[in-house]
């Protein structure tokens, strides 16, 4: 390439000198011009001859870049690659889709502690409880009686008789509605006024905030911290199964540990931030026995009792903490095709024969509606209410009226 520039400098300058011999009829000017035309082309030509094969490679080289960058499109979309003879269609995999059974929660069979504050006046202590320190009083708030924690770090514990012995089977529940803040709240799993927790690591206890469930080095935020308000009402629920520990924050399981290093003997409820100018509030605590599965207990007895299907007090109106049991019939019949149920509700004996027979009809009315909507024929079920009429347990107590407050899955 360098002798070609060489060459075809030589050639520019002999035509220069030679030019204007040759040139004998034509003024210097136009000789000047004619002269500079031919320059200026054989110049181009020359870095045409030189230049114009590496220009070539650059352009393929830059073309042949282009085709082997990885096509990029958007998640959902098609990317189309164009040529003028074929045309190639690229999809990109859809987003894989989560499945999370975020709330199975299903309340023990057998009720062994209940306190929904009915008959409790308005500033006493709570009857069913006993203090280990702090202000508790039972107070009205948003219309229904709650336990007020007010001040001191108040600890409250259930009252048992036998309160130092171990009075939590190996499989049970608790769950209570708790008006909390952006503060801890504690539930202790033994009672710190009457039993020692015999933890080697002193991991004891359930820590909940408007938005948030601890258990020692467990920690998790509900799905939806950002929009919770800072204080509000919201439904807490432990399951215990021979060490494995379950806590859910409303219909989300916010804890879920395989194993717990020492026993739960009873429960004590506890706060530190609780202040005059900001107190926390419990109501309807309940602790239950577990039982056997679903399925064990139609072979077994015919019938699954559901204490855990519950409703606005005197109405028909499914709590939200309902869906945990009814998500298990839901699946039993699902996976059981050939099988039927009589949807039964029955009450407890406050309020008249009448009016419990109606409501319990209603409340299983609701029960079957809901599992047809998620998808079970309605051939497969039928529904009825018997009142009051067959207890289960004794009305005397707040135990046996919750027990008594059922709704059973009846096979047909």
């Amino acid at each position: 390439m360098r002798t070609k520039a060489v060459t075809l400098g030589i050639f520019v300058v002999a035509l220069v000198m030679f030019l204007p011999v040759y040139s004998q009829e034509s003024p210097s000017k136009k000789i000047k011009k004619e002269s500079n035309k031919v320059i200026n082309r054989k110049i181009d030509e020359g870095f045409d001859k030189l230049f114009g094969k590496k220009k070539k490679k650059q352009e393929q080289t830059q073309q042949q870049e282009q085709q082997e960058q990885p096509q990029v499109a958007s998640a959902g979309q098609d990317q189309t690659v164009g040529s003028s003879d074929t045309e190639a269609t690229e999809t990109v995999e859809a987003k894989p889709e989560l499945k999370w059974a975020k709330y199975d929660f299903v309340p023990g069979d057998k009720v062994i502690f209940e306190d929904n504050l009915e008959g409790e006046e308005n500033g006493e202590f709570p009857s069913r409880w006993d203090l280990k320190n702090g202000v508790v009083e039972v107070a009205e708030f948003g219309g229904e009686n709650v336990i007020m924690f007010r001040d001191g770090a108040p600890l409250i514990i259930p009252y048992f008789k036998e309160a130092r012995e171990d009075y939590l089977p190996d499989v049970f529940t608790v769950e209570f509605d708790l008006y909390c803040h952006n503060l801890d709240f504690c539930l202790y799993l033994y009672d710190r006024k009457n039993q020692k927790s015999e933890s080697p690591t002193g991991y004891t206890y359930l820590e909940i905030d408007s938005k948030a469930m601890r258990f020692g080095t467990s920690e998790s935020a509900h799905p939806n911290a950002k929009s919770l308000a800072e204080r509000r009402w919201m439904h807490v629920s432990v399951a215990y199964t021979n060490g494995k520990l379950k806590a859910y924050m409303d219909e989300t399981r916010l804890i879920n540990i395989p194993r717990i290093d020492f026993d739960p003997k009873g429960i004590s409820l506890y706060t530190y931030h609780a202040r005059n100018e900001r107190q926390f509030y419990v109501k309807n605590v309940r602790i239950a026995e577990g039982g056997v599965k679903y399925y064990d207990r139609i072979m077994q007895d015919g019938k699954i009792i559901a204490n855990g299907i519950r409703f606005d007090t005197g109405k028909s109106t499914l709590k939200p903490e309902s869906m945990g049991v009814i998500n298990e019939i839901y699946e039993l019949l699902e996976k059981n095709p050939d099988l039927k149920f009589s949807v039964d509700g029955h009450t407890d004996n406050v309020g008249d024969d009448a009016s419990n027979l109606k409501l319990s009809a209603d409340r299983a009315e609701t029960v079957l509606n809901t599992l047809v909507s998620m998808g079970i024929s309605k051939d497969r079920l039928s529904s009825k209410g018997l009142g009051e009429t067959e207890p289960m347990d004794d009305n005397n107590s707040p135990e046996g009226r919750a027990n008594n407050r059922r709704v059973e899955f009846v096979k047909i």
